[in-house]
C-alpha cells in the first residue's frame, strides 16, 4: 500500500532515493524564477532546494522522514501549519505566513498541477 506526502529536500537527495518511489513529481525553487517544474531539472543543480510530493509504501516515508534533508511537511488535511523555513522556501509562490500544507499545494498547483493534493 502507497501513501502520499510533500517533502523540501535537494534535487540531488531527491534523485539519490528517486528509484525507491512508486511515483513523485517536484518543482524547484529558485529564488531568480521562483519555480521551474521538473521538466526541467537540467537546468538546476544538486543542491538546488524542491518541493516534492512523493507516492510510496511507509517503508519509505519512515526513512526519508528519518532523513535530515528530507522535511516532511505535515499531512494536508491536517490544519497544522508548515515550518517557518517551509514558509520561506514557498513564500515567492505566494505562501503565506501560517499556511498549512494544503494552502500550499494549491499555491505551488498554479505551476505543477500534479502537485494538488487529491484523494481519490
Amino acid at each position: 500500500m502507497t501513501g502520499r506526502a510533500y517533502y523540501l529536500t535537494t534535487l540531488g537527495e531527491w534523485q539519490r532515493h528517486a528509484a525507491r518511489f512508486a511515483n513523485s513529481h517536484f518543482i524547484v525553487l529558485d529564488s531568480n524564477t521562483g519555480a521551474l517544474p521538473n521538466e526541467k531539472p537540467a537546468i538546476a543543480n544538486a543542491n538546488a532546494k524542491i518541493l516534492v510530493l512523493i507516492e510510496a509504501d511507509e517503508g519509505v516515508h519512515l526513512s526519508l522522514e528519518d532523513d535530515r534533508v528530507f522535511e516532511p511537511l505535515p499531512h494536508p488535511l491536517a490544519r497544522k501549519p508548515i515550518s517557518v523555513a517551509a514558509q520561506a522556501a514557498l513564500e515567492p509562490l505566494g505562501v503565506a505566513t501560517g499556511a498549512t500544507t494544503f494552502d500550499a499545494s494549491e499555491a505551488v498547483a498554479r505551476i505543477h498541477p500534479l502537485l494538488r493534493h487529491r484523494v481519490f
